[in-house]
């Protein structure tokens, strides 16, 4: 019974770390906008890329979680990185043309 306390515990913990750190990388860009008008984010700007860092730490987490290989987690995690930085790169300056490109 314990072992389910404290495996729930773990995970929760996990989960606030998580989002903790989602939140902590989109006050980059907040405080940045209060010094300079090079960066001018407005609220869906940080909703899509708080959605695609939550999706991105929360899909690392189930990788360490599930997966046993460490070969195997490094791979996952590197493709779930690749990923996040193609999508990030098509949504700020559009690499691919497709009609989400920002520029």
């Amino acid at each position: 019974m314990e072992t389910m306390t404290t495996e729930k515990t773990n995970v929760a913990r996990r989960l606030a770390i998580t989002v903790g750190v989602v939140g902590s990388l989109l006050l980059i860009p907040l405080i940045a906008m209060q010094f300079t008008n090079e960066v001018k984010w407005n609220l869906g700007d940080f909703v899509i890329m708080g959605t695609l860092l939550l999706i991105t730490g929360l899909g690392i987490e189930i990788v360490t979680r599930k997966v046993k290989s460490a070969k195997w987690k490094f791979v996952v995690c590197a493709i779930i990185l690749f990923i996040l930085f193609l999508a990030w790169a098509e949504l700020a300056v559009g690499v691919f043309g497709g009609p989400f490109a920002g520029s």
